[in-house]
């Protein structure tokens, strides 16, 4: 069963009550929206949205005993503005981005998110549309993929690692290409041992680039904060730097009332401050829980307030 991450900090965060909205847009296995649909009872609402089709049939029987308090839609969340009015979804109380992958999802071999157990070079978070890591592997010019796996994975080795990927194409297989890369670091010099596998870094950039995951969260961000009414709470949760950089700098952004550059005299931008900066410095999981769920301990949760007109 997938553990949700930091699931009591969220339920803090949002304060989920009856008659609330939620929109959960990244439902995965529910554990979220099941402990923001208990805290809401009787009358809360959550809307979740999730672009894996599989992770949604698992929370939608998950999630059943909720009946209608509960709306799930098969959608990437940077079509959050889109849906919501489609669907005549109110403005919201609360809102979570979980933006981790599921357990299921790494623990699936046929999803090729891993490389702990072979299996097709796929990464797609929505098996039905988009480029898979393999055609990306395989097709890219070398260059092209040096900076992508620099860019993606702020891996150092990018260049020498691309290198021996074109000369091992074409690739298939997650084991494959995390072959290719461990021969690729073990070659060069001056090469540190790390406590991670020399693959992470490469894998993780695959998966950002085959999702636009960064590219998504871009989108979102500020659909997100049109969605709430005043008062309402913004809750993201990050799991890599490139990620909490994009949240960080957005919040700091939407918090301030003048974005001009500092040396510039008379304020000219006329940007007003949308949000209230909740959490200073990001929640991190705690000892105990990282203890219990190995996979939180790169979790950030930073959460804003619509500022009230």
């Amino acid at each position: 069963m997938h553990e949700p991450v930091l699931l009591e900090e969220v339920i803090t965060a949002l304060q989920p009550q009856s008659g609330g909205v939620y929109i959960d847009g990244t439902v995965g296995a529910g554990g979220h929206a099941f402990a923001i649909l208990s805290e809401s009872a009787p009358d809360g609402h959550l809307f979740g949205f999730d672009q894996d089709k599989s992770a949604l049939a698992f929370a939608k029987q998950r999630l059943s005993q909720f009946g209608d308090r509960v709306y799930l839609l098969h959608s990437n969340f940077d079509q959050l503005s889109r849906l919501t009015r489609q669907h005549q979804i109110p403005l919201a109380n609360g809102i979570l981005l979980d933006l981790g992958l599921s357990s299921m999802q790494v623990d699936q071999p046929e999803r090729g998110f891993s490389f702990q157990a072979d299996g097709p070079l796929d990464m797609r978070m929505d098996k039905t549309a988009g480029q898979t890591a393999a055609e990306l592997v395989n097709q890219l010019p070398e260059s092209e993929l040096a900076d992508l796996i620099y860019q993606y994975g702020e891996e150092r080795h990018s260049r020498r690692i691309a290198r021996a990927i074109v000369k091992a194409r074409p690739l298939r297989r997650t084991g494959e290409l995390a072959q290719v890369i461990a021969q690729a670091s073990r070659s060069g010099r001056g090469r540190k041992r790390s406590r991670i596998h020399p693959a992470t870094r490469t894998f993780q950039a695959l998966r950002i680039a085959v999702n636009d995951e960064l590219g998504a969260l871009e989108r979102t961000l500020p659909q997100a904060i049109e969605l709430l009414k005043p008062e309402g709470r913004l809750a993201v949760i990050s799991f890599h730097s490139l990620e909490d950089r994009i949240v960080k700098q957005f919040f700091r952004r939407e918090a301030q009332d003048c974005i001009c550059p500092p040396d510039q005299p008379v304020c000219t931008c006329r940007h007003k401050a949308t949000i209230r900066i909740i959490t200073k410095r990001p929640i991190m999981p705690s000892l105990a829980e990282i203890d219990s769920n190995p996979r939180a301990r790169s979790a950030k949760l930073r959460v804003v307030e619509l500022i009230r007109e």
